[in-house]
């Protein structure tokens, strides 16, 4: 196996993640948290988006004012990056990169904020390269992580009544590209960061609602409430482990 490339899955990918009120969701929790303990709205920061595709989230960051490097596997999706940089209102400091995340230069040097969106789970070593990834956080900065959520899906499968899911340890049958081959469980990332000397500083839930809603149970609300309640629910406790996506971020302590 090897690391998802999604070049033949670009406008499916593109259309399927930011194209919903799934990725509406997904960006809104992401911004709030990074405003609120990353400071991106308080001084310019340089910021590398590890994997981030298009780019649509460190667009916006760069429209912010900030410095942003941001890399990818698929060239598909950079070129689309690059379309979108072109047509932009306003000039951006973006830097395109080729690359996997593991083949990124040492020289590339350091970063007040390093984004690993929804990536975690595409890899064959999740782990191993989050690990390499850590040496381009500056002392002081930040990585904010969002990764897929084992205890999501597994409680998913179960209020669907999926126990043969269940009982088979939670490999489907049949393969859907777009669903994530990996998923992890917070207290795993906690000790992963704990490692790395990345003190964690927030924890969200992403989605922790949607995905849950009963038939029929949208005809009752509007996106726009649905976003709020979202929004309001994604830090309890109690509901975070229940996000299909958990938004980890850990502050570099070393």
């Amino acid at each position: 196996m090897s690391d998802k490339n999604f070049d033949t899955l670009s406008n499916k990918f593109t259309r399927n993640i930011y194209g919903t009120v799934k990725g509406q969701i997904r960006v809104a929790v992401l911004m709030r948290d990074l405003e609120k303990y990353c400071a991106i709205k308080q001084r310019k920061l340089r910021i590398l988006d590890a994997g981030g595709g298009f780019g649509y989230l460190s667009q916006q960051l760069a429209h912010m004012g900030h410095d942003v490097v941001l890399c990818d596997i698929s060239e598909q999706l950079l070129e689309k990056a690059r379309s979108d940089i072109r047509s932009s209102s306003k000039p951006l400091s973006m830097q395109l990169l080729h690359c996997a995340i593991q083949d990124l230069p040492d020289d590339l040097g350091q970063f007040d904020l390093v984004l690993c969106h929804a990536v975690l789970e595409w890899l064959d070593n999740g782990q191993e390269t989050l690990n390499y990834l850590n040496r381009f956080i500056r002392p002081g900065g930040y990585l904010s992580l969002m990764f897929y959520n084992i205890e999501a899906q597994r409680f998913h499968a179960l209020v669907c009544g999926n126990f043969s899911y269940i009982n088979n340890g939670l490999k489907a049958k049949k393969t859907v590209r777009l669903t994530p081959q990996h998923a992890y469980a917070l207290p795993t990332i906690k000790q992963w960061f704990e490692q790395w000397q990345l003190n964690t500083t927030h924890v969200s839930g992403v989605r922790v609602i949607h995905d849950y809603l009963k038939a029929g149970a949208k005809e009752q609300f509007s996106d726009s409430e649905l976003m709020d309640m979202e929004l309001r629910y994604s830090t309890y406790p109690t509901y975070i482990e229940l996000g299909r996506y958990i938004h980890i971020i850990g502050k570099n302590s070393k």
